[in-house]
């Protein structure tokens, strides 16, 4: 007699749809972000930068960033550092530090981002420069 073996069904994790949970992608000229996590305090996010093209040189007043690089190659400016990070490296932006990440290479970009601070909103961004028109008149 054959018994019939019982499969295990794959576990699919859904958002939660309410409050401050995850966001859609967004789309940037840049490339894309897509926020995975958010709570009090801090945000994950996914992002993405299409090659050849950079984010603004920028700084945040109420966040510090960690980012880890999934995929690719980043070009990182950081205060006065100017460093490149490979798949499973990372780096940290501290709070008030201009800082501009970039993907010099071919394939496009995938790292983690986390950040960390009181106020995490979109419009904490002071932009120095940007290659998209979008800086401060």
């Amino acid at each position: 007699m054959v018994q019939a073996k019982e499969v295990a069904q794959p576990t699919v994790l859904s958002a939660p749809a309410v409050g401050k949970g995850v966001a859609a992608t967004e789309l940037r000229p840049w490339g894309s972000f897509t926020v995975l996590e958010e709570g009090t305090g801090y945000k994950i996010k996914r992002i993405e930068v299409k090659p050849g093209h950079r984010l603004s040189l920028q700084m945040h007043h109420h966040r510090s960033e960690h980012w880890i690089v999934v995929s690719g190659t980043a070009r990182v400016i950081c205060g006065d550092q100017d460093t490149l990070l490979f798949c499973n490296q990372s780096t940290y932006v501290p709070p008030c530090t201009s800082h501009r990440l970039e993907n010099p290479g071919v394939i496009p970009l995938i790292l983690i981002e986390v950040q960390n601070g009181e106020y995490l909103g979109e419009d904490d961004i002071v932009r120095y420069q940007d290659d998209y028109a979008r800086t401060e008149k």
